[in-house]
């Protein structure tokens, strides 16, 4: 079987998640993929709690849709800037003081595509 034969093949056995926007996610739902341009993040905190010791911060992001909240945590906190293209991969979306909110949580991936 030829390399790309072998790659089609992949492709149809775990298919890529459609993108989703920001006006389709909703509370209490996962979030598959998002890609969005970062617009600000927040001061980084320090927390400390019985699920998760580390760095923390608020952010928020856009895409053609609208505006959604995130959650930065640990190394995100550093790599991410205001500015970069990301994809958030397998999170979760929540509200939060009545805004809906994404974070990678803890099996997600945040991707910086590009700068």
């Amino acid at each position: 079987m030829n390399r790309k034969a072998n790659l089609s093949s992949l492709s149809q056995e775990h298919p890529r998640p459609a993108r989703q926007r920001c006006a389709d996610l909703r509370n209490n739902a996962p979030v598959h993929r998002v890609e969005l341009v970062m617009l600000r993040i927040y001061p980084v905190r320090r927390i400390a709690s019985p699920n998760y010791t580390g760095t923390v911060a608020a952010a928020c992001g856009r895409d053609e849709s609208g505006i959604i909240g995130m959650v930065l945590w640990g190394e995100q906190t550093e790599r991410i800037r205001v500015g970069d293209i990301v994809r958030l991969t397998n999170g979760w979306c929540r509200r939060r003081n009545g805004e809906l909110v994404i974070s990678t949580g803890t099996d997600g991936s945040l991707t910086v595509l590009d700068r």
